[in-house]
């Protein structure tokens, strides 16, 4: 697994690489990947809709030539403050900062020196760009904005309030893990939930999108190829980092010393699960818990298919690998069904599905409600050989993925059944 860039580096070329490239992780660098993809896919599917009239600009008034006022020296003080003051923090610290930056980011560590000398620097340059503007006299200007032009604001509240969801769902699908530690929970770059996310975001942007008068059931149905692009990148960055969200045991392989893979006979899996008895039951409870089943890969398929055991993976879950001195120095003793690589190429290709039929929805929404379809069937069946913690319902044990993409589903079939507004009703192209 390569968990930062110091891994992926020594990978690719083959030679030791600094350490101070380990602060930056493989995981945060797919994220901006997908959430760039998102944004280009969505403004080309936006301007598709101005142009059939179905988004309306609206017009915006912008005072231009004014001098700097007290309020842009504060806010521009203030950021060159705060990313001084955490740039400088890192020299000399990145060490213990490089396996938790999220943590370290909203701690209050960092170089009170470099934040002054940040928030004097982009106060001089905020100072020199409005002076550059300036006019004897400063002007209101009316200017059109097309709703693909705010598409910076729309990723942008978009991702935090993704993330806040994301974390908020984290915590209660995992409570006691999150009363033992809430700081952490909160503060690690790992533990996020996409439905906790993508609902939280869905009602920020709703409440944007009514701000600024356009239409959200558009929005809806130009951001859902882009939200299943993105979730597919961003599985990449899951497997590629190994940071949990992998299947249950392939007992049909397990761990050698050397760290690589073996078939194994049911004896020898009862020994491997006896030998790391701690580790087992500390994830599941008990050894009789340890969810499980048995797939030997075919001579045609690559072993990878259906067996990894994500040595180097970021949240250091499993046995100690020998002879390693790193950061991330543990391999899981059995092997895991690889479910990040299932769902990346599985809404990869349901990405690909939805931007070649996009054009044949004739009501608003419907686009929509068929991603959520897409999407809630696609999750409920992986949860089925994902760890995930399961509610006890008496007769049944979901998983909180399993309640929400249900739910979501359901809710998609309703908006293609029943939502057909006559009025809006546009021709396909």
């Amino acid at each position: 697994m390569y968990p930062d860039f110091q891994y992926l580096l020594e990978s690719l070329f083959g030679r030791p690489m600094p350490e101070w490239l380990s602060i930056f992780k493989i995981f945060g660098l797919m994220v901006a990947i997908a959430f760039m993809c998102a944004a280009y896919v969505m403004v080309r599917e936006m301007k598709r809709k101005e142009d059939m009239g179905l988004m309306s600009p609206t017009m915006r008034e912008v005072e231009v030539g004014k001098p700097a006022t007290v309020n842009d020296f504060l806010f521009s003080g203030l950021l060159g403050f705060f990313l001084g003051y955490k740039i400088g923090g890192l020299f000399g610290h990145w060490t213990t900062i490089a396996p938790n930056p999220m943590g370290y980011l909203f701690s209050a560590q960092g170089n009170f020196i470099a934040g002054i000398l940040g928030a004097l620097l982009l106060g001089v340059v905020k100072y020199v760009d409005k002076k550059k503007q300036q006019l004897p006299e400063p002007k209101i200007k009316k200017e059109l904005v097309y709703p693909h032009q705010r598409i910076t604001e729309i990723v942008v509240m978009a991702a935090f309030g993704g993330l806040a969801g994301a974390k908020i769902f984290n915590a209660l699908e995992n409570w006691d893990d999150f009363l033992r530690d809430p700081a952490g929970s909160l503060l690690s770059s790992s533990g996020l939930t996409f439905y906790g996310g993508l609902i939280v975001a869905t009602a920020i942007l709703f409440y944007y999108a009514r701000r600024h008068k356009f239409s959200f059931r558009h929005l809806c149905d130009a951001a859902a190829p882009a939200l299943i692009l993105a979730y597919g990148v961003g599985r990449f960055g899951c497997q590629f980092a190994g940071d949990g969200d992998w299947g249950i045991y392939n007992n049909a392989y397990i761990t050698q010393p050397d760290g690589t893979l073996k078939v194994a006979t049911a004896p020898e899996y009862k020994q491997i699960l006896s030998l790391d008895s701690t580790y087992f039951v500390h994830q599941f409870g008990s050894l009789n818990d340890v969810p499980s089943a048995h797939v030997e890969a075919p001579n045609w398929l690559p072993r990878w298919v259906v067996a990894m055991n994500y040595p180097h993976n970021v949240n250091n879950e499993g046995m100690a690998i020998p002879g390693c001195t790193g950061t991330y120095c543990a391999v899981l003793p059995v092997s895991v069904f690889p479910t990040p690589l299932y769902e990346a190429f599985v809404c990869i290709g349901l990405f690909f599905l939805l931007w070649a039929i996009r054009k044949r929805f004739r009501y608003p929404l419907h686009m929509f409600g068929f991603y959520l379809i897409l999407n809630g069937l696609e999750r409920f069946f992986v949860e089925k050989i994902r760890v995930n913690t399961k509610y006890d319902f008496g007769f049944i044990h979901p998983t909180q993925a399993e309640i929400i993409s249900t739910l979501l589903a359901v809710i998609g079939i309703c908006i293609l059944l029943f939502y057909k507004p006559e009025k809006e009703k546009f021709p396909a192209v």
